[in-house]
């Protein structure tokens, strides 16, 4: 990692493309006293702020630098070990020290970011004027388990970036696309699991409504990251086998499963507006969770995309033997040159904002409907607005059991 602007820049572009950051940093504060933290940058000649999380008014903004040799990143870099006091005046190691006199702080924590390959990234660190209890193994945990997940999301977005510049080779590109798979299906699962369990613990404190606000987003930003995950996976195991399996079976009140999904996701969206219409009566045969896989693609993809002042229809129906199960919105239409192409995976339109999925939410829908031998269709005009629309057989034959 060297100390050019063009290696900072991009690192700290790397930074804020992790969106759990933010809110990483709000957690921090308010779960312990501290009034400013970080997402740090160090090496051996330089320590650059890439997040930050000010409400002390230290004036530190993304970009910013400091002096490496007068911070205790340095020395944490340097023993790749946490460093950490509670009130730096009565410390028998800090009290002299000349970083908590040159920038007036009493208590500091910080713990190194390392990506999965050994490379040392950066700090993730807190500073305060006044005092406060950091050096618990409570607190320094949380630290650790949010610098791990920093230092992997970081690893993610380096394949994802070298996947995209080496696009013109195709046999590149499927090796660290196969790369990418690996590292964003398996290695992210534990510490992703960590941080979600501390999200789960803060959205129930019930005495600090701020935390458990900040708890309820870390929760659902690892859910969002959960399923980004399995979407690769799907993605990687239709892609390795013949397609993507499905297990049939009957189901007599499909309705209810599909009620489910549109409930958890009008919980997720709760400004937007879901009318829902069912005619579905009967039995329909299929694997009941790849059709709810399906609906919550479809209509995530809707709430993302569609009009904020305007609501995203779902429409389901058993009719002659086909189920359909079409979602609308309005909004921009779909250009008619990615219409062609919004099925294939890892496509993205060039005007989409950063942040947003992997694109395979909608390849994965139209895996399952093949799966299912049926059909997946969309429209996009500006006057009608965009509905997909999915045609499954109602019966399956003995063929559907397996990948189509």
């Amino acid at each position: 990692m060297d100390d050019s602007p063009a290696s900072i820049a991009r690192d700290i572009a790397a930074v804020s493309r992790i969106s759990a950051v933010p809110s990483l940093l709000r957690i921090v504060c308010d779960n312990t006293g501290m009034r400013f933290a970080a997402v740090a940058r160090v090496t051996d000649g330089t320590w650059t702020a890439c997040a930050v999380e000010d409400q002390i008014n230290f004036g530190l903004l993304p970009g910013g630098q400091l002096d490496v040799h007068t911070t205790l990143c340095k020395e944490s870099r340097a023993a790749r070990q946490p460093v950490v006091f509670d009130h730096a005046s009565t410390d028998p190691t800090y009290a002299t020290h000349h970083t908590p006199r040159l920038y007036n702080i009493e208590s500091y924590i910080s713990v190194p970011i390392v990506r999965p390959n050994g490379d040392y990234f950066g700090n993730l660190c807190a500073i305060d004027p006044s005092p406060n209890q950091l050096s618990n193994p409570k607190t320094v945990s949380m630290f650790q388990s949010f610098a791990e997940l920093i230092g992997r999301q970081l690893d993610v977005e380096q394949r994802q970036e070298a996947t995209e510049t080496a696009l013109l080779d195709a046999q590149a590109t499927a090796e660290l696309r196969d790369q990418f798979i690996a590292v964003l299906g398996h290695d992210l699962r534990n510490p992703l699991a960590s941080v979600g369990a501390i999200g789960e613990i803060l959205a129930r404190r019930e005495d600090d409504a701020a935390v458990a606000r900040y708890g309820q987003r870390l929760r659902a930003t690892t859910q969002r990251m959960s399923h980004l995950i399995d979407d690769v996976l799907d993605f990687a195991r239709a892609r390795l086998g013949a397609g993507m399996g499905v297990r049939i079976e009957a189901v007599p009140d499909l309705q209810a499963a599909l009620r489910q999904v549109v409930g958890e996701l009008r919980d997720a969206h709760p400004d937007s507006q879901i009318v829902e219409q069912y005619r579905l009566f009967g039995v329909v045969e299929c694997d009941v969770g790849r059709v709810q896989q399906l609906l919550s693609n479809l209509l995530g993809n809707a709430l993302a995309y569609g009009g904020n002042d305007q609501p995203v229809g779902v429409d389901v129906s058993l009719d002659q033997g086909w189920l359909s199960i079409a979602v609308a919105n309005g909004g921009e239409p779909i250009a008619a040159a990615n219409l062609d192409r919004i099925f294939e995976p890892f496509w993205r339109p060039v005007e989409s904002a950063p942040g947003g999925g992997l694109g395979l939410g909608l390849h994965i829908c139209a895996q399952i409907v093949r799966a299912h031998g049926g059909t997946l269709q969309v429209r996009s005009a500006r006057e009608s607005g965009t509905c997909f629309t999915a045609r499954l057989p109602a019966i399956q034959g003995p063929a559907a059991s397996t990948a189509a």
